[in-house]
């Protein structure tokens, strides 16, 4: 659980929230249009592919490797300078798709580009999971 109160939350609209209540479930779920099938993320009300607004959403490997990755050291947002040093990833899903988010549990020395990694979910209360990633073997 997240003991800082000042750390920013996401809030969940018609187009993300079951993006949203499927990390509460620590399930990583996936935006596709019924239309053409496309996954995308992060989840929008119309399809880049087909511009289609009918979706849905599907549960996701939840695997992946890492495409590419900073740690930040400062200045950043007030909200999250205790935090520092951190790293943000963009993970590369087994699915194609991109998201960008904290890789867990592993020194910033030892991130690699094309590490395999799965997700874990921080629950910051009862109602908001955020979608972590954790190195695999």
């Amino acid at each position: 659980m997240s003991d800082d109160p000042s750390i920013p939350i996401p809030v969940a609209n018609f187009d993300n929230a079951e993006f949203w209540e499927g990390c509460r479930k620590h399930e990583l779920r996936l935006q596709r249009c019924r239309q053409c099938g496309a996954l995308r993320h992060p989840p929008r009300p119309m399809c880049p592919e087909c511009t289609s607004t009918d979706s849905e959403f599907a549960r996701a490997s939840g695997r992946g490797s890492v495409y590419s990755f900073t740690v930040v050291h400062g200045p950043t947002l007030p909200a999250f300078q205790a935090r520092a040093p951190y790293n943000v990833v963009v993970v590369q899903l087994d699915e194609g798709l991109y998201i960008v988010s904290n890789l867990v549990d592993c020194p910033a020395d030892e991130i690699r580009i094309g590490m395999g990694v799965e997700a874990v979910f921080e629950d910051l209360d009862e109602q908001i999971s955020l979608p972590k990633f954790r190195r695999i073997a």
